[in-house]
């Protein structure tokens, strides 16, 4: 990955955060389309997809940027010292704003208003609990193999996320990019934009508890 300048590591950021919410809004709009009555239907259809693409975009960009697409994931690297400041913060940026040009996208293509507020309500302590859990467990994997078995990282984690749709409330939003971008779409995978702030919070929760035991479980006692 160091041998990409930081051009490249932008870019391949940005093209995989747009790619992931242009498959999650998109396969959600499809997945609504296709089966109206069912939501359990689309549901299994949009995990399917999101949990397929996240294995391609981190097997494509993983070698370029660390394939991160959401700053709980950068924010944990920051914390662990392994992404430097700045570049983290340019990150987080081009995460929000590739996010929201996946949901544009994705509009585009189906036939919707480019942006539109959601009017899908995602609130409650139980979803926001259901996020700290989400994000805890995705950061748990990424730290899990990367310490243990690097190229399993794109499986683990696209396992991870299909899993956690179904046994997170919250269906597992577990990305602040993510939530910003799904604010903008009134379709299935939307959320009301006066719940996005709880959510990206309770995200970041779950992120920094991770780095914390993480770091702590995954180093040999007595090695510094």
């Amino acid at each position: 990955m160091d041998s990409f300048d930081t051009p490249r590591k932008l870019a391949a950021e940005f093209l995989g955060t747009a790619f992931l919410l242009a498959t999650v809004i998109g396969s959600g709009i499809m997945a609504e389309t296709l089966s109206p009555s069912n939501t359990g239907v689309a549901l299994l259809a949009n995990m399917a997809a999101t949990g397929a693409i996240l294995m391609v975009l981190i097997l494509i960009f993983g070698p370029i940027s660390g394939a991160h697409f959401n700053p709980a994931v950068t924010l944990a690297f920051l914390i662990r010292k392994e992404i430097k400041p700045g570049l983290a913060i340019t990150y987080f940026v081009v995460q929000v704003l590739a996010a929201i040009a996946g949901a544009i996208v994705a509009h585009i293509m189906f036939g919707s208003p480019l942006l539109e507020a959601s009017t899908h309500v995602r609130t409650g302590p139980a979803q926001w609990i259901a996020e700290i859990v989400a994000t805890f467990g995705l950061l748990a994997t990424i730290f899990g193999c990367v310490r243990f078995r690097v190229s399993a990282v794109p499986y683990a984690v696209g396992l991870y996320i299909s899993a956690a749709y179904w046994f997170t409330s919250s269906t597992s939003f577990a990305n602040p990019a993510v939530t910003i971008a799904r604010s903008f779409t009134d379709t299935f995978s939307g959320i009301r934009p006066d719940d996005m702030p709880a959510f990206i919070a309770a995200q970041l929760i779950g992120a920094v508890l991770a780095t914390v035991i993480f770091g702590w479980l995954l180093n040999p006692k007595g090695k510094a």
